[in-house]
């Protein structure tokens, strides 16, 4: 035997090295660390390991077919769930289509973090023609709530920490994380690598406003003549649907929501206001905004509001204070602190004026049985339009009040959201603050994948031509998505005029002959082609308890619907060459 106890003629034994980890281990770690459960994206190089070690460890992986798509489903899951929603993109031009999404997401203010490869920084940085050599943080850092540069293994669970708190905290937003490709590479000693983690503290702490904040405020409210409540997003996003409904009891005052604030509190209920948007816009004398945003969506605070409105602000970020009209009373603090302070504040009786609910209420009924009269009439004539489509979806969906409504498109999302009733709050997610088309195969699987409901997307064929090819995520994933498409062959409408006299369509002219149930055929969907209001009943309702991928092809004529903006006057009203 030799001194080492190695018998003559054996091979030494193999050194003992300490287990490794690479960046990519580590990272998916760290996101497991804070709660990460779920990731959307589309892989390649640099991070198509990273995504199977994400799943390997627990974290689903929801892939898609393009980055935009991936990034609005990561969004709607950070707004359902109040958990940041993680976009996995690519380097480049994957990142930039991500960044569409993550900079969306901070506008609206979902929580979201996109974590995306990036190339070695030297050659960057000399502009020396790298692979994917783009300088993603700093066209990032405009268009984010915040975004972060990681260069070595050790700082990998401080980044995600860091992107989580800022995504989440305050005003939600999209956060950018830039992971360059040698650091995902990195090997570190596993024993090393543990001692990074850590359980983040308070990550997401209660912001409450002031005592005079909330003094001014109640005084504002207690003393008002016509008051009324405008609900936004923001309170959906903030589950504060029970504090509302407090308020409104105890105060008696009407609300109003905006587009997805729409069930926070029901918009059937004896005080909604959502008929009489004008009237309240202009007789108002305080306005409780909560969560709402005085922006572009409520006229910035001008056109048809009467000059002596008095404003009543709750808002966690104090920047958007005054960004339009004066406010009386801002109080800047998380909702569920401001609601909470205001509510322990109310006095027992306010000063409203005994005729401005029931006025709204007489006005509310009126305005509702000429609603209805429209989605009924010509309910037998062919071609569909809009509203006699929605006067057949209409009764399923009431029928089925816990499924979420995704919508999108210009006449379709203006005319679904003025025709279908929510009682649910964050059961309606649409293109929101930006009015942005192509969110709607993202946000249905994002809203299916995060809850586990149900999702009908009523789109426009325009809108549906912006993501229609990720449709084919919601069937690979088997997700409980019905799909409808009110195909009236254009953008607006199908009977653009080419100004040229061309053989070319117009630039609003897209196919109204179009059979995108094909493409759910293509899938392996159930799809339907439906021409009558009776067999989109029946194609709905069978779709919906199916709880499968489905989609429904709604053919409308080409003259359902209109331009918007100021371009109408193109259009001749002769329709003969336009047939169905």
């Amino acid at each position: 035997m030799s001194a080492t106890n190695t018998p003559v003629g054996a091979a030494p034994a193999a050194p003992a090295y300490p287990a490794q980890v690479t960046g990519m281990d580590i990272l998916v770690r760290a996101l497991k660390m804070v709660g990460i459960d779920t990731m959307y994206g589309l892989v390649g190089i640099p991070v198509t390991e990273l995504a199977y070690i994400a799943q390997g460890r627990g974290i689903r992986f929801v892939g898609f077919r393009h980055e935009q798509q991936a990034g609005m489903a990561a969004a709607t899951h950070g707004y359902l769930t109040h958990t940041p929603g993680v976009l996995l993109t690519v380097s480049s031009l994957g990142f930039l289509n991500g960044l569409t999404a993550t900079a969306n997401a901070t506008v609206n203010c979902y929580p979201m973090i996109q974590i995306s490869g990036s190339s070695v920084r030297e050659p960057i940085d000399l502009l020396q023609g790298t692979y994917e050599g783009l300088d993603q943080l700093n066209i990032a850092k405009p268009l984010v709530k915040a975004a972060y540069r990681v260069n070595k293994p050790e700082d990998i669970p401080t980044a995600v920490v860091r992107a989580y708190r800022a995504a989440i905290s305050g005003r939600p937003g999209g956060v950018y994380l830039d992971v360059t490709t040698p650091c995902l590479g990195a090997i570190m000693d596993s024993a090393e690598a543990d001692k990074l983690f850590y359980e983040p503290i308070d990550i997401c702490p209660a912001m409450p406003p002031s005592p005079e904040a909330v003094k001014r405020a109640v005084s504002l409210i207690a003393s008002a003549r016509r008051p009324a409540l405008i609900i936004g997003k923001g309170a959906a996003y903030a589950r504060v649907e029970d504090l509302l409904k407090d308020f409104v009891d105890r105060t008696g005052i009407p609300y109003l929501p905006m587009s997805m604030a729409k069930g926070v509190l029901p918009d059937n209920g004896p005080l909604s206001a959502l008929s009489c948007r004008s009237t309240v816009m202009e007789q108002a004398d305080v306005v409780i905004l909560a969560g709402a945003r005085l922006n572009w969506l409520l006229s910035r605070g001008h056109g048809k509001w009467s000059p002596d409105t008095k404003f009543v602000q709750l808002d966690i970020d104090p920047e958007e204070i005054d960004i339009n009209r004066p406010i009386a009373a801002p109080v800047v603090g998380d909702l569920v602190s401001s609601l909470d302070a205001i509510l322990a504040a109310l006095p027992e009786k306010t000063a409203i004026d005994p005729t401005w609910v029931p006025g709204l209420q007489a006005q509310t009924k009126e305005k509702n049985a000429k609603f209805i009269a429209r989605l009924t009439a010509n309910a037998s004539a062919q071609p569909m339009n809009h509203w006699t489509a929605l006067g057949a979806i209409k009764p399923v969906m009431a029928a089925n009040p816990d499924v979420i409504l995704v919508n999108e498109g210009a006449n379709t999302l203006d005319d679904t959201r003025d025709t279908i009733d929510m009682i649910l709050p964050r059961h309606r997610i649409d293109c929101a603050t930006w009015a942005i088309m192509g969110m709607g195969m993202g946000s249905a699987v994002g809203a299916a994948v995060a809850t586990g409901k149900s999702v009908v997307a009523i789109e426009g064929d325009s809108a549906f031509g912006f993501s229609g090819m990720d449709f084919s995520t919601v069937c690979r994933f088997k997700l409980p998505v019905t799909v409808v498409i009110f195909n009236n062959g254009g953008i607006y409408n199908g009977i653009g005029v080419n100004m040229a006299g061309t053989s070319d369509p117009a630039p609003t002219t897209l196919d109204v002959h179009a059979r995108y149930d094909k493409l759910g055929d293509a899938f392996g969907a159930k799809t339907y082609y439906v021409t009558t209001p009776s067999a989109l009943v029946a194609a709905l309702t069978e779709a919906i308890a199916s709880k499968a991928p489905a989609l429904i092809d709604v053919q409308l004529g080409a003259d359902s619907g209109k331009e918007s903006g100021h371009i109408g006057y193109l259009n001749p009203a002769a329709l003969e060459n336009i047939t169905v």
